[in-house]
């Protein structure tokens, strides 16, 4: 009969968990380079002897001293949903600091297995680790892996279903001062005699009080026994208790340490070679900016090609399809509404995969949080936090998960306002938007433009968080702490992975939001506006002023006039909040791409639009509303209707002045008019 058991998976940010949840589960999760990405507990399965296992992938935690809502999460699950076993992953390159958390698991009392990931680093930068005298010292056993390699999983999965059985105590190994074990255990008897205390480990609560753990004070406080507890706290200095508790952990890590490996402390690694360049307070910037502005002009030039030949395809099969239909509403349906809005979509997915899988070779090589350290000081200035970058970064390609990654921000203000700028980092459904405009305006340059809206968004995010910060949201600066993970080569098999995941979104949107989109804007744009006297999907009403589509886009109009677009752009933009890659396929449908031989490009090239309402096209996407994910995710991010229609109401005012701004001034002074 096969045994069902919980495996949680647990360590330091960046030591390698994901990879060997991969490794174990055979899952496609994303691995990432700094903490955030694993933003929510990831469920695998896997059967080994006889046994079925259940492997939660918790988020990134230093300690079990929970402060962001990342660690809290970690911290709860172990504590709360009591999994079989806990795996905590270390990297063994960064010893000391890892084994932090080891010593809390261990007071914890959890049944604890120690992965040694990156043992192959470690040995590269010449450290010598007896995983076996480190068992014998721990006395929880100790599997050196190489998670990215696949490398001693098969060996981890055994001795987790060794150690299933087994009864060990461990919470006791580690002992304290006197003072403090005496306050302990006068703690710990007001805990054993309290039902409320029950699910807790007594020993792990009276050091979590003792240290001060705002969380678990609060959870005390719901106790009969508050009073007794609070008589004994308020008799000693927290502070000073927490850095002795902190201190005592820490020598006796040491002193483990001196017995187990040998670190060589001589050696400069390559990673640390190349940081001196690429941290550098001079170069660093300009690297930065410089890599970005490769990537985004490779994905432009590269992807040409590959685009022509997916706008022949898609001009072939509607025309194909038009003429093989003969009822004409129909007709009109499959090649003017869905293959033709669809296709005008399905152009820009070599773009996308091109853009995300450069980010994901910087993202894996472990540049990316080198990016957050450069920009650190640029963020203080504006009071915003290092960590923030992450986040912000992360927005390039999608701004929800961006979003869900604010979580690994401790204070409060920092990440509100973080959660607030977010939107303004251009996602990878505006690029769509920005390569239909820039490569029908703005021929060779395209790739210049595209970048500049980039680094638009990054200006008015940051510039927007410094008005919050100095106005509606004041407070003192967090201080920012990030460990540097070891560069890797990253390997072409996971960076395809990534690029894939992301353009499988991608179609998985095309085939059906931005179908629907498409489909609902061509039914909007065939039935005739009531007065109008037009039969359905005739030439006459189809995507005129006297469709129904063309009445809303009348009524908008009026608002978006002085920016120099006309009722189609304003629908579209409406549109576009469904899912910025509807702006695209309305304008398709609207703009009759489907039945021309030219393309959207073309069209507008032509003279449907001048380029300087196309500049300021792009920027009004780059800031207005975000999409509907988006804003569901900023509501349950901030819990407050408030600071989600405060983000709408902010960012669609800041893109309607931009966009003006540029079209009046443009139009004053004649450039691109």
């Amino acid at each position: 009969m096969t045994e069902k058991i919980t495996v949680a998976l647990t360590g330091n940010p960046n030591v390698g968990k994901t990879s060997i949840f991969n490794a174990i589960t055979g899952s496609k999760q994303h691995v990432g380079n700094w903490p955030g990405v694993t933003v929510e507990r990831k469920i695998g399965k896997r059967v080994h002897n006889d046994i079925e296992m259940e492997i939660v992938d918790l988020p990134g935690t230093y300690s079990l001293t929970a402060y962001s809502l990342d660690e809290i999460i970690a911290r709860d699950f172990i504590i709360e949903e009591k999994p079989d076993i806990v795996v905590q992953v270390i990297d063994a390159t960064n010893l000391e600091r890892n084994m932090y958390l080891t010593t809390q698991l261990m007071e914890l009392g959890v049944k604890l297995i120690i992965a040694l990931n990156m043992t192959d680093l470690a040995l590269a930068k010449g450290d010598s680790i007896d995983s076996e005298k480190m068992q014998e010292f721990l006395e929880v056993p100790v599997i050196s892996t190489i998670g990215s390699k696949g490398n001693g999983i098969e060996g981890l999965l055994d001795a987790v279903a060794d150690e299933l059985h087994k009864t060990r105590v461990t919470e006791n190994i580690f002992t304290y001062e006197s003072d403090i074990e005496t306050r302990g255990e006068e703690l710990e008897n007001v805990l054993n005699n309290d039902p409320y205390f029950v699910h807790y480990p007594s020993r792990w609560f009276s050091m979590k009080l003792l240290e001060g753990d705002e969380n678990i004070l609060k959870k005390a406080k719901e106790s009969e026994s508050y009073p007794r507890i609070e008589k004994i706290l308020n008799e000693l200095d927290a502070d000073s208790f927490e850095a002795k508790i902190a201190d005592q952990r820490y020598k006796t890590i040491q002193t483990m340490l001196r017995q187990v490996c040998d670190i060589n402390t001589e050696h400069l690694s390559g990673s640390d070679m190349v940081d001196r360049v690429v941290t550098n307070k001079l170069l660093g910037i300009p690297i930065f900016l410089s890599l970005m502005w490769a990537a985004f002009e490779i994905t432009f030039t590269f992807a040409t090609p590959f685009m022509n030949i997916i706008d022949i395809f898609f001009g072939w099969l509607a025309e194909a399809a038009t003429n093989a239909i003969t009822i004409p509403w129909l007709s009109s349906l499959v090649g003017e509404g869905m293959i033709a809005g669809v296709g005008s979509v399905l152009i820009f997915l070599p773009n996308i995969l091109l853009l995300f899988f450069m980010l994901s070779l910087m993202e894996d090589s472990g540049y990316m949080a080198r990016a957050a350290f450069i920009m650190d000081k640029i963020m203080s200035k504006i009071g915003l936090h290092g960590k923030s970058f992450i986040p912000l970064v992360m927005g390039f390609g999608c701004n929800v998960p961006a979003i869900m990654a604010t979580r690994t921000i401790e204070d409060t203000r920092d990440r509100l306002i973080t959660i607030l700028i977010t939107p303004f980092m251009s996602c990878g459904a505006r690029l769509p938007v920005y390569v239909l405009l820039a490569g029908a305006f703005f021929g060779r340059d395209a790739g210049v433009v595209i970048f500049s809206l980039y680094a638009l968004g990054i200006l008015v995010a940051i510039t927007s968080a410094k008005l919050m910060r100095s106005t509606i949201l004041r407070g003192e600066d967090a201080p920012f702490i990030m460990e540097l993970p070891s560069y890797k080569i990253p390997t072409l098999k996971g960076s395809f992975i990534h690029m894939w995941e992301r353009g499988k979104i991608y179609l998985k949107k095309a085939g059906t939001i931005i179908l629907i989109g498409v489909v609902g804007v061509w039914l909007l744009a065939s039935i005739p506006a009531p007065g109008s006297g037009g039969t359905f999907a005739s030439e006459e009403v189809y995507g005129t002023t006297d469709s129904v589509i063309g009445v809303i886009g009348q009524i908008i109009e009026p608002l978006v006039a002085p920016l120099g677009f006309d009722w189609r752009i304003a629908v579209a933009l409406l549109f576009g909040v469904v899912a910025k890659e509807i702006v695209v396929g309305s304008m398709g449908v609207l703009y009759g791409a489907g039945d021309n031989e030219d393309t959207l490009s073309d069209i507008l090239a032509a003279g449907a639009m001048s380029p300087l309402a196309g500049l300021g096209l792009m920027v009004f996407t780059l800031l207005y509303a975000p999409c509907f994910a988006c804003i569901g995710v900023i509501k349950r991010e901030t819990g407050s209707w408030k600071w989600t229609l405060f983000q709408l109401a902010y960012g669609t005012t800041l893109a309607w002045t931009f966009a003006f701004a540029v079209y009046q001034i443009g139009s004053r002074i004649g450039v691109l008019a």
